[in-house]
């Protein structure tokens, strides 16, 4: 059984993979911006895998307190990379997770792919780029096996408030109101199941794929759509401010589809978990 060691195991996507993988995990507990506390989980045994989520991510916390966010997303990943690196063994490969926040938000129907140049749409994002680059420059330093996965946009029941589907989930649950109107959620977004990401990482490992790839459905999804199936379900009326103005932020998945991934779950997948 391989041998993981996984931070952020905690969180939303850690938990699921460690529900989903067959895989022998060590998770680490401290915060990852103590170097000390890496070194010594890291030390402690030898690792196959290293699968690195820990981050702080809702854009609204980012936004809240940017010092503490580049603490623990650029500053921890640094300590990791790191201390890998003085490992006299290293794992055989090892997972980034980062985001499509790297991306600039698109003003027309365009695809992304990861040869687009990096321009983050937020803090969150600038963060993240932060910690691939030195990453990416690190690593391939050292000859590391490296796998940097730009997760676009998912849902769950889970989540804090602070993310979209569980706000209007909860927006629309919480009210006696008949009629609801939304404000700015005609925009464009690309959805994929938290199964499909679990899926994703566990075929980059099968096939120890090395670089940057794009995690997302590939498909388009208007963010009313999700705003209209809690509320047909719950019997309420939706009403949409009108605008002209849309903005999309759509994965281009064609690398990680070429080498056989294609999603199996759609977006309704993840939203029935929130009516059942």
């Amino acid at each position: 059984m391989l041998r993981c060691g996984i931070t952020g195991s905690t969180g939303i996507l850690g938990s699921k993979i460690i529900k989903d993988l067959k895989y022998k995990f060590y998770p680490y507990k401290g915060n990852i911006f103590n170097k000390k506390k890496v070194e010594e989980w890291l030390n402690k045994r030898e690792y196959d895998i290293i699968i690195h989520l820990a981050a702080i991510v809702p854009t609204i916390e980012v936004n809240k307190n940017y010092k503490l966010a580049k603490k623990i997303n650029f500053n921890g990943t640094k300590n990791l990379v790191d201390s890998i690196i003085k490992l006299k063994k290293k794992p055989e490969w090892i997972f980034y997770a980062s985001t499509s926040h790297v991306y600039k938000i698109k003003k027309k129907n365009k695809k992304i792919n990861e040869l687009t140049v990096l321009d983050p749409s937020s803090k969150y994002g600038k963060t993240k780029m932060l910690a691939e680059k030195y990453l990416l420059k690190r690593f391939k330093q050292k000859k590391i096996n490296y796998c940097i996965g730009r997760i676009f946009s998912f849902t769950d029941r889970k989540q804090k408030k602070t993310f979209f589907s569980p706000r209007i989930f909860s927006n629309i649950v919480n009210t006696s109101k008949k009629i609801i109107y939304f404000k700015n959620i005609s925009h464009y977004r690309d959805f994929l199941s938290i199964k499909d990401i679990v899926r994703a990482i566990d075929f980059l490992h099968k096939k120890r794929s090395r670089g940057v790839f794009n995690i997302g459905s590939g498909t388009r999804t208007n963010l009313k759509t999700i705003a209209k199936f809690f509320c047909k379900k719950y019997k309420k009326k939706a009403i949409f401010e009108k605008i002209n103005k849309y903005s999309y932020l759509i994965s281009d998945n064609s690398k990680i589809k070429k080498i056989g991934w294609k999603p199996k779950y759609d977006l309704f997948y993840d939203l029935k978990k929130f009516i059942n």
